[in-house]
């Protein structure tokens, strides 16, 4: 026979929360042990139930502590808990920094029920889940970045228009004249195959360079 999996939900949204209380509750082999609404009250139920019995699913955006700022607490008392962060959350930061803070697996509230329980379930079987999307972002944040098309030269022409800077004021900045700088732009822009400084500065915030 199948051995239940606890869990318990740190949620402030009451319609997130009631939507997971009413799946488990009809799910075999996992039941729900409490739900709180904030990290302070887990914490506190937490000092006497620090048997690490339980999977925590862990949102991030709460009430008072977030449950980024919650989760060294939250380890310290329990060093051994598993912690799952369900959260809309998906920029790479905020995945890094609670993984760091001792989260085991991250996943994103646009993932469907039926994923969370599998989540859930390979996190009680001594796993890691990550949503798609989010194992996606952080391959991508590995990935070998590839070569510059730019010169070292034309790059710093970039970071000055990007900056704000006018061709006279990048070109005394660079000690070159601003035929140079206008010279070094239209190759910049034949290079990448644009036509405005627009498409330069979003392929610059985008790191397409």
């Amino acid at each position: 026979m199948k051995n239940q999996t606890h869990i318990v939900i740190v949620e402030d949204d009451r319609v997130v929360l009631e939507s997971l209380v009413s799946f488990f509750e009809q799910t075999k082999g996992i039941s729900v042990l409490n739900t709180f609404g904030n990290a302070e009250d887990f914490l506190n139920w937490q000092k006497s139930n620090d048997d690490a019995g339980f999977i925590l699913l862990l949102d991030i955006q709460l009430p008072g502590k977030s449950g980024v700022e919650s989760l060294p607490f939250i380890k310290k008392n329990t060093p051994d808990l598993d912690v799952i962060i369900l959260t809309t959350f998906e920029e790479t930061d905020m995945i890094f920094k609670a993984l760091s803070a001792g989260a085991c697996s991250y996943v994103s509230k646009r993932t469907s029920l039926k994923k969370i329980q599998e989540a859930i379930e390979i996190v009680a079987n001594g796993g890691s889940y990550m949503s798609p999307a989010i194992a996606r972002k952080i391959a991508n944040f590995y990935k070998p970045k590839p070569k510059s098309q730019l010169t070292k030269r034309q790059l710093e022409i970039v970071d000055g228009i990007v900056s704000g800077q006018s061709y006279k004021m990048i070109a005394d900045d660079l000690y070159i004249s601003i035929d140079t700088v206008r010279s070094h732009i239209k190759n910049i822009y034949k290079t990448l195959e644009i036509n405005s400084k627009a498409e330069l500065i979003r392929k610059s915030y985008d790191d397409e360079l």
